[in-house]
């Protein structure tokens, strides 16, 4: 029976959203003028059904008659200058398929066989074919996965024979061939490859590809984060692993009564209230996304779901972050490197990627943060985090016991996602975008959304024994790790694939999505598979858990993996990294004044990437699903107005809330990583606090992510952990989960690009009633507004006010870690007491750009006075963190409420929407609101529309 293609399109008469959001990319980050209107179509295909069926599916299920129309085998565009059709490629798993045949079944369709879809592209205008090529491999093709349909394939059925297993003679090889079996493909170095070499020779034979790309995901530096646990020598003087000083530090603050698990599962875990815990895990997926922007965001959102949903015995994902780093959207096209995607179509399509999960899944996502340098043009950095609910019983690490039954429950394991663990491992080349687009996933939220729910029926029936992700390193990584204590036998053969073809090392190594790996015990396996099947998720024993301490693979008869537990986890020996720190020389002179101080300027600030709007970007997200959402990420009057973090009632009916911040600051980090690193902390806690938050009911998660840590590097990494300790320490907040991603450097010839390093803070935490918290809005005419908080004014190195003068200093804003536990406590207590009608913390943009922010919100104007002592551009634009600005309650007293800490009486809200400053007597400007508000939402207006 011959293929039936739907083709449905958007009726004639109107627009486009598809095509209008390629042809902004194609004249954005293209350059390119010729095109002048662009039109999408959705092809579909079914094998195994008539004429009949296919025009049932189209009306009832693929069109939507009030904007759209279809055909049913024939053409439904044909005036277009050009038209092309992208499509999967032949076996790689298309996400829309198993929805199709899924939703043709529920309607009562028989005999299909197959669906498959794909989109056609009519371009229009004089376009010529190189820049159609253009646009083809810039905007709608990575070509591992996806492919220019020339014809109409006969059939959607496919197989192959799986590819053999190799054996590799790396007993024989010498020092250049072990390196050239390393290259692009294991990333691990010589003395690591004559290891594996010492190891098979004392085994007297060579191993397999798959034991060789086994050890090589196990010993990566995503998985085995080699540098966070290698010794460090700095200035000849030898210093504990980066990860071991986090610990030690977790330990010496104690606090049992709120940590109940930190730095051992998939996600940190802190207690909530009656018998519930949330955890709490923040990862990266910067090396996918630089290639695959789209995918690589969106995938990273799934994995970082799946850290949460398998955590202790399984916890509900209640809510998701995002924090980005991107180079200037406006950034010309020749500063692109080779091999590099352009900044303003990675920002497009990685906001696209989160959004697209977390919306489908029913994931709100309501905190994050988008940073701005240039040095990100090669690499950007995506950071994503997820926060779950569990039963504080049920969070605890399980642990396999011998004879448990290993099954895969979720969505079916292909050839995306290969080589991701050590492809992110490496630092990025001209060469990476067309050697590793098979590293990035393939991502179906749906597919999750089910097996999230089918897990937490299986975990409160008591069927999960442990629970692990299957993310990085595919099941060599989660059975390895599950059973680095007891030993495993994996059967690759009973792994249920999206298409035949693969070799066994590559069912090993695969990092498709939506899988995570279960212990069940085996009197529990067929209720647990039973459970699965009413939820439409699919579950499949693949091995058993054993008490050899061997890892044991077989595909079929043939054993392809026989490796030792204890060699495979401790065989890598631990490294000894030395590097040299000089402290920077911080005198300088003061610049002049500015010549004037007044709308320009102040418009300037507000208007800056790292200061302006980023709500074109949140309403992408529905923060509002689940229906927990207590403080949006934006609110006041007119919704317009940025909280500082976010509050969520988990707990249906109960006044807890659970409270999730963040804070980082990459340009103080090229500057001095302590002071950057301790700025990004401050900044996590304060906007918790500025919320309403108890900075002594919080705990922490640490990204660093970094350049290739060598030379200078290293030793800035130093200074950064350093930082975090000291913070750990005097705060008395405790590290619980953390990650490092330390590849972000870029090399093509000559040219080398190394991103500002970044430290991200994630704070979560716990508070006991969500109605004695506050807004960043201001409330009232006439209010005092006071300033709180530590800071020396003329700090002002790495400022945007500093940046836009043209002005290079390493006088940047150092918090005061004696006072800063003392201010939080106090601006905590002033807030819970009713004190506070709005706060606001200080950060990028200074004193006046959170003066400005909480105007916006309330609809209100405000007049602040400058002490006369005070310098007043150094006054408003300074950004020490740990500062805030409280609007008190009428009667409220600033001198009882701040007693024992620094704090300024700043001014009072005004009726009139301005903002005015006043020195002395002296007027130094009066700007409208809505001048100031234009100013702060144009720039992320302009690339999102």
């Amino acid at each position: 029976m011959a293929l039936q293609e739907v083709r449905v399109s958007i009726l004639p008469h109107l627009k486009d959203p598809s095509g209008e959001g390629l042809l902004y990319e194609i004249r954005q980050s293209l350059g390119i003028t010729s095109v002048e209107k662009v039109r999408t179509v959705k092809v579909y295909r079914f094998e195994g059904i008539g004429e009949e069926e296919a025009r049932f599916l189209a009306e009832r299920l693929l069109c939507e008659p009030v904007f759209q129309h279809y055909t049913l085998n024939r053409p439904i565009i044909t005036d277009a200058s050009r038209l092309i059709e992208v499509a999967y490629r032949p076996g790689v798993m298309n996400p829309e398929a198993a929805s199709l045949m899924k939703a043709a079944h529920d309607l009562g369709v028989k005999g299909l066989l197959a669906a498959d879809s794909s989109v056609e592209y009519a371009f229009y205008g004089a376009l010529g074919p190189e820049e159609l090529e253009l646009i083809i491999k810039r905007l709608l093709v990575n070509e591992t996965i996806q492919h220019v349909l020339e014809t109409p394939p006969r059939t959607l059925l496919l197989g192959s024979e799986p590819g053999r297993t190799q054996i590799i003679p790396i007993r024989q090889m010498s020092d250049e061939e072990l390196l050239a079996l390393s290259a692009d493909r294991l990333f691990l170095n010589l003395e690591e490859m004559r290891l594996i070499q010492q190891y098979f020779r004392e085994k007297g034979r060579d191993p397999t590809d798959a034991e060789v790309e086994l050890l090589a995901q196990t010993w990566s530096e995503h998985c085995a984060h080699k540098t966070f646990k290698a010794k460090i020598i700095v200035n000849g003087q030898e210093k504990p692993p980066f990860l071991t000083r986090l610990r030690q530090a977790t330990e010496k603050v104690g606090r049992e009564d709120l940590v109940l698990s930190a730095f051992v599962d998939n996600a940190g875990v802190m207690a909530f209230y009656e018998g519930w815990a949330i955890c709490g895990k923040v990862e990266t997926h910067n090396a996918p996304s630089a290639i695959e922007p789209y995918g690589g965001a969106a995938t990273g959102s799934g994995g970082v779901f799946r850290d949460v949903m398998g955590t202790g015995q399984g916890a509900k994902v209640i809510a998701s972050t995002d924090m980005f780093c991107f180079a200037p959207p406006d950034t010309p096209p020749e500063e692109v490197p080779p091999g590099c995607l352009h900044p303003q179509y990675l920002l497009r399509r990685v906001v696209a990627g989160v959004r697209d999960y977390g919306n489908r899944m029913g994931v709100p996502t309501n905190n994050g943060s988008v940073h701005f340098h240039p040095d990100f043009r090669a690499k950007p950095t995506v950071i994503v985090g997820a926060y779950g609910l569990l039963p504080a019983a049920r969070a605890a690490k399980g642990k396999p016991l011998p004879g448990d039954a290993i099954l895969v429950v979720g969505g079916r394991t292909g050839r995306d996602g290969i080589h991701g663990a050590t492809f992110s491992s490496a630092a990025m080349t001209d060469r990476t975008l067309h050697v590793h687009s098979q590293a990035v996933q393939i991502g179906h939220p749906i597919e999750e959304k089910r097996m999230a729910d089918a897990l937490l029926a299986a975990r409160d029936e008591g069927l999960i024994r442990a629970i692990t992700d299957c993310g990085a390193g595919g099941f060599a990584s989660a059975v390895g790790e599950m059973g680095a204590e007891t030993g495993a036998r994996l059967y690759l053969d009973r792994v249920p694939l999206k298409y035949s073809g693969l070799a066994p090392w590559e069912i090993l190594l695969s990092e498709s999505q939506e899988r995570m790996v279960v212990a069940v015990d085996p009197a529990k396996v067929e209720r647990f598979i039973e459970l699965c099947r009413f939820y439409n998720v699919e579950a499949t024993v693949i091995g058993e858990f054993t008490s050899d301490r061997r890892f044991r693979v077989f595909y079929g008869e043939e054993q392809v993996v026989d490796i030792e537990m204890d060699f495979l986890h401790r065989g890598l020996p631990q490294r000894v990294l030395s590097c040299q720190w000089t402290p920077p020389e911080r005198k300088e002179e003061l610049p002049p004044p500015p010549v004037e101080l007044g709308e320009d300027l102040l418009c300037r600030i507000l208007g800056h990437l790292n200061v302006c709007s980023k709500e074109p970007i949140v309403r992408m997200y529905d923060h509002g699903v689940q229906g927990t959402n207590a403080l949006p990420p934006y609110g006041g009057v007119r919704g317009d107005a940025p909280n500082d973090a976010v509050l969520l009632t988990p707990l249906l009916g109960k006044p807890y809330a659970v409270v999730i911040s963040h804070g980082l600051n990459p340009i103080l980090n090229r500057l001095d990583p302590y002071w950057g690193a301790l700025w990004a902390a401050t900044e996590a806690v304060a906007n918790a606090v500025a919320v309403g938050a108890d900075p002594r009911e919080l705990c922490l998660i640490d990204n660093f992510i970094w350049p290739v840590p060598e030379g200078e590097f290293l030793a800035w990494l130093d200074r950064a952990v350093d930082a975090c300790v000291d913070f750990s320490l005097k705060m008395g907040l405790p590290f619980i989960s953390g990650k490092d991603s330390l590849s972000s450097t870029y090399r093509s010839g000559e040219l080398v690009i190394h991103i500002p390093p970044v430290v991200c803070i994630s704070a979560f935490g716990r508070l006991p009633d969500v109605g004695r918290t506050t807004s960043s809005d201001f409330k009232g005419e006439g209010n005092l507004l006071v300033l709180v908080g530590a800071r020396r004014e003329e700090e002002m190195g790495g400022s945007v006010y500093y940046e836009l003068r043209g002005i290079e200093s390493l006088n940047l804003p150092r918090v005061d870690l004696e006072l800063l536990p003392s201010v939080m406590n106090k601006v905590h207590q002033a807030i819970a007491g009713g004190s506070v009608l709005s706060a606001h913390d200080i950060s990028e943009g200074g004193l006046f750009t959170a003066v400005a922010e909480m105007a916006f919100g309330g609809g209100l104007g405000a007049e602040i006075v400058i002490p006369e002592e005070s310098r007043p551009d150094f006054f408003l634009f300074n950004e020490t963190a740990g500062c805030f600005v409280l609007e008190l309650k009428p009667g409220a007293s600033p001198e009882e409420l701040f007693a024992g800490i620094p704090f300024l009486v700043l001014g009072r809200t005004l009726g009139q929407p301005v903002i005015e400053a006043r020195q002395g007597d002296k007027l130094l400007f009066s700007v409208d609101l809505e001048v100031l508000l234009a100013a702060y939402q144009a720039p992320l207006k302009e690339v999102f529309g």
